[in-house]
C-alpha cells in the first residue's frame, strides 16, 4: 500500500455532531443531514506551511494532506485543478471594479468544475471498493463522474432531465455509462435514483449524499489562496445550484485559517442564482436557515436550476458567517454578461459563469461591492459546452463576394 500523507480523521454531521468512519461507506447522517469530512488540523499545523505545496504537481492533488484519500493507488486523475486566475482589466474598468479576477474552470478536464468533485469522489469510491455509482444530474456532474468512473473501472448509472445539454449526454454515453432521461426536473430524477439505490444498493453519488465531492470542490478555495500568495480576496462570487462549490470554498478557507496559513477575515461569499430559480436568495432575504422548494423553476443557466438543495442550510450558513449575500439575476442580464465578457476579455464562459459577472456589476452599482475590493468571479465551465445558449444570426456571402 502506497500511503498518502493525509490528515483525514473522520466524517461528522454539521447538525447533530455524530461521527462516522471514512473507511466505511457512509452517506447521510441518521438525522438526514449531509456529512462533512474532518481533518486533524492540530497535527497538520505542525507539518504544513505555505512552502509545503510549492513545486508540486499542477493539479488539485498538490493538497493531498487535506484530501481524504489514504492510498496513492486509489487516486483517479486526469490532471484536474490549478486552473488560471486572471485579472479582467477591461471588464473591471467597465464595471468599476478595478481589481476584478476570474478563476476559469472551463479548461479543466470535462470542461467544468464538476471534474474536481468527480476526481476526489470517484477516488474515494474506489478506495471503498464501490463497483457502481448512480446520480441525478443537470448534465455536467453526470458527465464528469461517468468519465472518471470509466477511468477507475466503476460503472455509472446516470439520470438526467430531458432538457439537459446534448453534449453532456454524449459524454456519459461515450464513457459507457447507463444513461436515462426524465420528463421533469433534477428533483424528479433524484426520486428515481433514490428508489434505485434502495433496490440495488448502488453507491449514491447525488449532490451531498456522499461526503467527498465537497473535498474536490474545496480545492478551488485552496488554489485561490495560494494563487493570491495567501492574501485572500475581499469577495468571491459563485453560481449556486446544489451549492457544493460555495460550501467547499468556505470549508477550505476556514481550514486554512485554522492552520494559520491565512489571516484576517474570510472573503464575503456571494451565492448567485437566476431569478427563475432562486430558493437561496429568497431564504437569505427572509433570513431563514434553510430554503423552500422553488416551484416552476426555469432558467437558461441550466446548471443552477435546482429548486431545493439538500445542503441549503450549509450555503446560507457560509453566507451569514462571511457577511456575504445571495443575489438573483435575470436571464436577459446573463446573456448580456456572457457577450460582454467574451467581447471584452475573450472569456467565453458558461451561462452560470455569466450570471456571476452580471451579479458583480449589479452589486457594484448598489454599493455592496466597493470600487477597491479584490473580487473573484468563479466561472464554473466552458461556454462551448452550451452551444445553444446564444442565438446569433450570421449573414451569408455569395461566392467571390468582397466585404465592404
Amino acid at each position: 500500500m502506497a500511503t498518502t500523507k493525509t490528515f483525514v480523521s473522520h466524517l461528522y454531521c454539521p447538525k447533530c455532531g455524530k461521527k462516522y468512519s471514512v473507511d466505511e461507506v457512509n452517506h447521510l447522517c441518521e438525522c438526514g443531514s449531509p456529512l462533512l469530512v474532518a481533518y486533524d488540523l492540530e497535527a497538520a499545523r505542525n507539518e504544513i506551511n505555505r512552502d509545503t505545496f510549492k513545486n508540486r504537481t499542477a493539479s488539485l492533488w498538490r493538497y493531498k494532506e487535506l484530501l481524504p484519500i489514504k492510498d496513492d493507488n486509489n487516486i483517479v486523475t486526469l490532471g484536474e485543478g490549478l486552473t488560471p486566475l486572471l485579472q479582467l482589466k477591461k471588464a473591471g474598468q467597465k464595471s468599476d471594479i478595478k481589481n476584478l479576477y476570474i478563476k476559469d474552470e472551463g479548461i479543466i478536464p470535462t470542461g467544468t468544475f464538476k471534474a474536481r468533485g468527480a476526481a476526489v469522489g470517484v477516488s474515494k469510491a474506489k478506495e471503498l471498493g464501490i463497483d457502481t455509482i448512480t446520480m441525478p444530474t443537470n448534465g455536467n456532474a453526470g458527465a464528469a463522474w461517468s468519465i472518471y468512473g470509466a477511468k477507475a473501472g466503476i460503472k455509472s448509472v446516470i439520470v438526467m432531465p430531458e432538457d439537459a445539454p446534448s453534449i453532456t449526454r454524449n459524454e456519459c454515453a461515450a464513457a459507457g455509462a447507463d444513461l436515462y432521461l426524465v420528463k421533469g426536473l433534477i428533483s424528479d430524477c433524484g426520486k428515481i435514483v433514490g428508489a434505485c439505490v434502495k433496490k440495488h444498493g448502488w453507491y449514491d453519488a447525488s449532490t451531498l449524499k456522499e461526503p467527498y465531492r465537497i473535498e474536490g470542490k474545496k480545492t478551488m478555495g485552496l488554489e485561490i489562496a495560494e494563487q493570491f500568495d495567501w492574501n485572500l480576496p475581499d469577495v468571491i462570487l459563485y453560481p449556486t445550484g446544489g451549492g457544493v462549490g460555495i460550501i467547499g470554498i468556505h470549508k477550505a478557507l476556514s481550514e486554512l485559517k485554522e492552520l494559520g496559513l491565512v489571516s484576517g477575515p474570510l472573503p464575503r461569499l456571494v451565492a448567485v442564482q437566476a431569478e427563475g430559480c432562486a430558493p437561496i436568495v429568497k431564504a437569505y432575504n427572509e433570513k431563514r436557515a434553510d430554503s423552500e422548494f422553488f416551484t416552476n423553476s426555469q432558467t437558461i443557466a441550466f446548471g443552477i436550476n435546482v429548486p431545493k438543495a439538500l445542503g441549503d442550510f450549509l450555503v446560507l450558513d457560509a453566507l451569514y458567517k462571511t457577511n456575504g449575500i445571495a443575489k438573483a439575476v435575470s436571464d436577459k442580464a446573463i446573456l448580456e454578461a456572457l457577450k460582454e465578457l467574451a467581447s471584452l476579455e475573450g472569456n467565453f464562459v458558461c451561462p452560470e459563469g455569466a450570471a456571476i459577472y452580471a451579479a458583480a456589476k449589479q452589486l457594484r452599482q448598489e454599493g455592496w461591492i466597493k470600487a477597491d475590493d479584490k473580487v473573484v468571479l468563479l466561472n464554473t465551465g466552458a461556454g462551448i459546452k452550451y452551444p445553444d445558449t446564444l442565438q446569433i444570426e450570421v449573414p451569408y456571402l455569395e461566392k467571390e463576394s468582397v466585404i465592404d
